[in-house]
């Protein structure tokens, strides 16, 4: 029997009803103070087998009540009461005012270039068999602009972007939340980040801006606002919280430790910020996984600590210089735990030192397993190196190294890679197969700058002139000499003794991406 079948028809009104719901709901988490202030005490009522109500026996006294034993050992039972919110305050819940505060500071990002473009008619072969390449077919001259997000970090005009955003433009225009527009100056692009510095001249004002706030205190879970321009279609904010850290198999950049979350990015979001709720910039929207071209809940930032890297270095010297710890790892996988005798597949394994490298001072060695760096473990060579990008370049850190079973902490003091050889820029000319080729010596600092491997040794090709004897033989600018008539090529000094013969032909070893090419030179 329950108490709805204590109560006689006539008295269940709606209101009646609700009360008695209420009742349940609420009843012994009601304080004495709320009943006592409220209403008189209850009399409980009866219903006799003819319908009658009668009065039932008063409740016995507090006193008397038997309070049910709590067995030891058992937690005791607590209720929490459940209040209705009693104002609008209580209600409404809005990030209004940190939008306020953070997207004045994000802005559109124009890059212009002017290209050369053929009238599409003129594409038909029935056309230019008749019109040929004359006046009809030339191309025409066009502007061709692109549009991304940027986000003001310093009040003085200083903004950062990704490096795809404004690649390849010639003028950039800066568009601000208020519609204010100012022509940029492009400080830096930095291919290997995907970052990009620019500079905008507000005369005296002081700009909104971003704080950075410190991407390693983020935790899978929080809450933050992405705040951009998708589809051109105006400064747009989203929301969604932080689904992964240190995503490094993304393969958009080199330095991978993305910042993954479910907050709506799409075209036109990139160089926008990822902001957390005390209005930090965390994060620089660079890419989103789709297989529509629409956001799907996948999308990736680069973290502030890499991003406040870049823009530093850009203020300061304007060109971005990384430290180097010049060793080769591999990910340690489990065959590989197992052999060495971990317990987890944690840290990279040192395959290769550089002999003039700061890890060769440190007394690294092959076979040592780093696991940690900076008190942040790492699990591949992705994640290595980009703790070793987020220093400074003479900047002393602790490796946690895993040698022979035993455990060590290694300090190593970091440098810029070397210049050793010099680069020795020049044009080959003559009868030889280079001529008209720009050639210069690799070494790990240059290496760094055009994206080689710093192990890769030997002479590249950076340019090569059109209709030159080196352009016929169809060489490539990034191609890599390494050998001339069986001569190892270390230098522009060796080349240029090798093709200094007067013979006609030359036998070459070209490296050309990862494949390694022997071929003979007649002219």
């Amino acid at each position: 029997m329950t108490l709805f079948d204590l109560v006689p028809p006539r008295l269940m009104s709606p209101i009646f009803a609700a009360a008695v719901l209420a009742a349940l709901l609420v009843g012994p988490s009601c304080s004495a103070e709320e009943t006592e202030s409220n209403a008189p005490p209850a009399t409980p009522v009866s219903e006799d087998a003819t319908g009658t109500v009668t009065e039932a026996d008063p409740p016995p006294a507090a006193s008397e009540v038997e309070t049910p034993a709590i067995a030891e050992g058992e937690p005791p039972t607590v209720e929490v009461m459940k209040e209705l919110p009693e104002s609008r305050d209580q209600i409404q819940l809005s990030y209004a005012p940190l939008v306020k505060e953070a997207a004045p500071a994000v802005v559109n990002v124009y890059a212009k270039r002017v290209v050369q473009a053929r009238s599409p008619i003129m594409e038909d072969p029935f056309f230019r068999r008749f019109f040929g390449d004359g006046v009809f077919g030339m191309p025409e001259d066009r502007v061709q602009s692109s549009l991304g997000s940027g986000v003001i970090v310093r009040s003085d005009g200083i903004i950062v972007t990704n490096n795809h955003v404004i690649e390849g433009g010639e003028q950039f225009t800066i568009v601000l939340s208020d519609r204010r527009e100012f022509e940029a100056e492009l400080i830096v692009a930095d291919e290997r980040t995907d970052l990009a510095v620019l500079r905008i001249d507000p005369g005296n004002e002081e700009l909104p801006a971003l704080r950075f706030r410190d991407s390693d205190d983020l935790e899978v879970g929080d809450i933050v606002l992405a705040i951009g321009n998708p589809f051109g279609v105006g400064q747009t904010v989203t929301s969604g919280i932080v689904s992964a850290l240190a995503r490094t198999q993304v393969g958009v950049t080199d330095f991978q430790s993305f910042i993954q979350t479910d907050a709506a990015i799409n075209p036109g979001n990139s160089g926008g910020a990822l902001v957390t709720m005390d209005g930090g910039l965390v994060g620089i929207n660079t890419a989103i996984f789709t297989r529509g071209g629409g956001s799907i809940g996948i999308g990736f930032a680069i973290p502030s600590k890499l991003v406040e890297r870049v823009v530093n270095a850009a203020v300061t010297g304007g060109v971005v210089v990384r430290p180097w710890l010049g060793a080769d790892t591999q990910r340690v996988t489990s065959e590989i735990a197992d052999t060495i005798g971990l317990d987890r597949p944690v840290g990279v394994l040192v395959t290769r030192i550089h002999p003039k490298s700061p890890a060769a001072n440190a007394d690294i060695k092959l076979g040592d397993v780093i696991t940690a760096i900076g008190g942040y473990e790492v699990f591949d060579t992705e994640g290595l190196g980009y703790r070793i990008a987020t220093q400074e370049v003479d900047a002393s850190i602790d490796l946690n190294v895993r040698r022979r079973g035993v455990l060590n902490t290694i300090n190593v003091k970091l440098a810029p890679p070397p210049e050793d050889p010099p680069r020795n820029i020049q044009k080959i000319e003559g009868q030889n197969p280079v001529s008209g080729a720009t050639v210069a010596n690799l070494s790990p600092a240059f290496n760094e700058e055009i994206d080689v491997s710093p192990w890769q040794q030997g002479v590249i090709i950076t340019k090569v002139e059109r209709r030159s004897i080196a352009s016929q033989l169809r060489l490539r600018a990034r191609d890599i000499i390494l050998e001339v008539d069986g001569a190892k090529i270390a230098s522009v000094k060796d080349l240029k003794s090798a093709l200094a013969g007067n013979g006609r032909s030359w036998d070459f070893v070209i490296r050309r991406g990862n494949r390694k090419i022997s071929v003979t030179f007649r002219i």
